[in-house]
């Protein structure tokens, strides 16, 4: 990172050409910066020119790796901004994220590498074995940085507990670490991860070790059912849904609509689960065996900063 000497007791700044070469940006970058209030410098030479002090780097440094993690620079100013952090705190939620994307990279790698060895000795992998690679382990490996990256989104929350209605007893299938558990009920959770139970906070609801498509509860054994963001990590979705419905009088579902790819991979959320896609719906349940579920479109937040 580039300093900021005191001379004489006055702070010492840096030109925003130096900046931009530090930074590897262009100027034009750092002006458009500042216009929309993302990195303003605190100070002008003599001749007009923007000028940085240590203070304004420290800000600015953390863009370019946001950046290169695939914010938007309005999810961004939310991150800088975010008034229950210091630089310290930035820097681990930052260090966090960096994590997850190596782990999840390194993953992927490690997969690929193994079903290249198989392949060049002419052994052919199995679909199951294809798909496990992708999903469930490559859930155990990236989940490990979850708690310090994902926070509950309280507007997204307040829609997915209205949606359960006036149920009190609430089976949560594909829990995770259970973000989105309504704290005013009576919470059963379903995680198959041994990871992701593993990171459950303290006090969280109990968690049964199980999968989607084989729950095992007798029927309608809760109010409601919800799975908030997991179905594609399912591997039959449909019968998921069957058992979610045979257990509960009422499901609740946050999934997403594979229709439109192309926005996909500039919003927070879809971009940050490489296997989902499109808009947001909750499904306000029937019965999926014979009729389609109602739909409720939802509007999210453009903002990742509290997610």
């Amino acid at each position: 990172m580039a300093s900021c000497r005191i001379v004489g007791g006055v702070e010492e700044h840096l030109t925003v050409g130096r900046v931009a070469g530090l930074a590897g940006v262009t100027v034009r970058t750092l002006h458009h910066y500042d216009g929309i209030g993302l990195v303003r410098p605190s100070a002008r030479t003599a001749a007009g020119y923007r000028a940085y002090s240590a203070g304004d780097v420290e800000r600015l440094r953390e863009v370019p790796a946001y950046r290169r993690l695939g914010f938007g620079l309005r999810e961004i100013a939310d991150l800088v901004d975010d008034p229950a952090t210091d630089a310290v705190a930035r820097l681990r939620r930052l260090r966090g994220l960096l994590l997850e994307q190596r782990d999840r990279a390194a993953a992927m790698v490690t997969a690929i590498d193994g079903e290249l060895q198989a392949r060049a000795m002419g052994i052919r992998t199995t679909p199951e074995e294809q798909l496990r690679v992708f999903g469930a382990q490559l859930y155990d490996a990236i989940g490990s940085a979850y708690p310090a990256t994902r926070r509950t989104e309280p507007r997204i929350a307040a829609q997915v507990w209205e949606a359960l209605g006036d149920a009190r007893t609430v089976l949560n299938v594909g829990a995770g670490t259970g973000s989105y558990e309504p704290p005013d009920r009576d919470v059963t959770a379903v995680e198959p991860s041994a990871v992701m139970r593993a990171l459950r906070p303290a006090g969280a609801a109990p968690c049964v070790a199980a999968a989607a498509e084989n729950l095992p509860f007798r029927d309608r054994s809760f109010d409601a059912a919800m799975a908030f963001s997991t179905l594609h990590h399912w591997r039959d979705p449909i019968a998921g849904l069957r058992e979610m419905r045979r257990v509960a009088r009422r499901v609740v579902v946050f999934t997403h609509d594979a229709g439109d790819a192309g926005w996909r991979h500039r919003f927070w959320l879809t971009r940050d689960s490489p296997t989902t896609a499109g808009s947001s719906a909750i499904l306000d349940g029937t019965d999926f065996s014979r009729r389609p579920a109602a739909l409720r479109h939802t509007t999210l937040p453009s903002s990742r900063a509290t997610s």
